[in-house]
């Protein structure tokens, strides 16, 4: 099937993740590789990624070629797979607009980001870098609450003539202006907010679908997360969060059998914890009624190295977007969103999203 070639936006322990299992999985096969969704999706494997361009703005990674700029500081995800090959593209300064918090001055260098003093990005820049380097797609991990940073990157894959993949809540795919320019332009496009593979809010999604058809009457809940990466260091602004917890609440109330009001569910980031590193730890709530008005609640604790769960997500999301290229496809994949993503166009139960991704990756259904 050819090579599905990537340019990536914020290098950090997300990409970090998605770069070391492209390497992890080159030799297995089917049987050996645990942890995917699809070994083969569509005939690409992910050996078959390929990471050709990429930006960020921190001095320690800007100018490294990727291969080592994944691994330097403050990325602090588990390192499961070392043995990456110098790829010979150099992380490129990116376009720092809202980016970077200013809070995050305040904290110890290896814990934060340490802005590089390379001239920035422009839009005709990065176009020629995407252009040159020829990436498929765009795949964004920028921080949460870069709303102007990520539309930037979201215009340069428009005038790049690229997929994108928005894996941050900020609003692309799900903006129907947004998705109007992409369908126009007959480039394909995932979003918003990347599911884990299993995380915080696909367990919370699975447990209120559960309260629906087992009918109980869910009356109140809550979803609590800490975590010591600059993802988390990030979100102590809580300027920043406001998208972030409209895409995890709506991603809870989409499969409830009725809305809760506002102030019975919360969802969202708690806390910054830092010798967590890249650990995540959510506690859910969920109180409500069974058979005869009698009274239940349950209680969970999750943990999970939070960007490999991420990235057994992204892996997917990136190969169906090659098919729809490949396929000739623009606009929403609404389907893969919907399965892949916290906040898409069209909301879906996981398992009605789940067969309608496997019927995309099939070919039995075009969006």
């Amino acid at each position: 099937m050819g090579t599905i070639k990537i340019a990536i936006a914020g290098v950090g322990n997300c990409a970090s993740s998605l770069i070391q299992g492209i390497h992890y999985y080159k030799d297995s096969n089917a049987e050996e590789a645990i942890g995917l969704m699809h070994w083969d999706l569509g005939g690409y494997k992910p050996s078959d990624i390929q990471v050709v361009a990429a930006f960020d703005i921190d001095r320690r990674k800007v100018g490294q070629d990727i291969a080592d700029a994944i691994f330097a500081p403050p990325n602090c995800t588990q390192i499961f797979c070392n043995d990456i090959p110098k790829t010979g593209a150099t992380v490129r300064m990116g376009k720092i607009l809202d980016g970077y918090s200013a809070h995050m001055r305040d904290y110890p260098e290896q814990d934060t980001f340490v802005l590089a003093d390379a001239p920035e990005a422009t839009k005709e820049g990065v176009v020629a870098v995407l252009k040159a380097s020829g990436a498929d797609m765009l795949v964004n991990y920028l921080p949460v609450g870069s709303e102007q940073a990520v539309q930037f990157y979201a215009e340069c894959a428009l005038e790049a003539g690229i997929g994108y993949v928005n894996n941050m809540p900020v609003f692309i795919a799900s903006n129907p202006e947004w998705a109007a320019r992409f369908e126009a332009k007959g480039l394909p496009i995932i979003g918003d907010d990347i599911k884990a593979q299993l995380g915080a809010t696909i367990t919370h999604r699975t447990l209120t679908d559960l309260f629906h058809k087992r009918g109980v009457k869910l009356e109140r809940t809550y979803q609590l997360n800490t975590g010591g990466n600059t993802d988390f260091l990030n979100m102590k602004n809580l300027s920043r969060l406001a998208s972030k917890k409209v895409s995890k609440t709506e991603a809870v109330q989409s499969v409830a059998a009725q809305r809760l009001d506002d102030n019975n569910i919360h969802v969202g980031p708690s806390d910054y914890v830092p010798w967590q590193n890249d650990n995540k730890v959510c506690f859910i709530r969920m109180e409500g009624k069974l058979f005869g008005n009698v009274p239940m609640n349950l209680e969970l604790r999750l943990s999970v190295e939070d960007s490999p769960n991420s990235a057994g997500v992204a892996i997917d999301s990136i190969r169906c977007l090659k098919l729809a290229l490949d396929r000739g496809i623009g606009g929403v994949l609404y389907s893969p969103s919907a399965y892949f993503m916290k906040h898409p166009a069209k909301q879906f139960t996981d398992s009605v999203a789940y067969q309608m991704t496997e019927d995309f990756i099939a070919g039995l259904r075009e969006n």
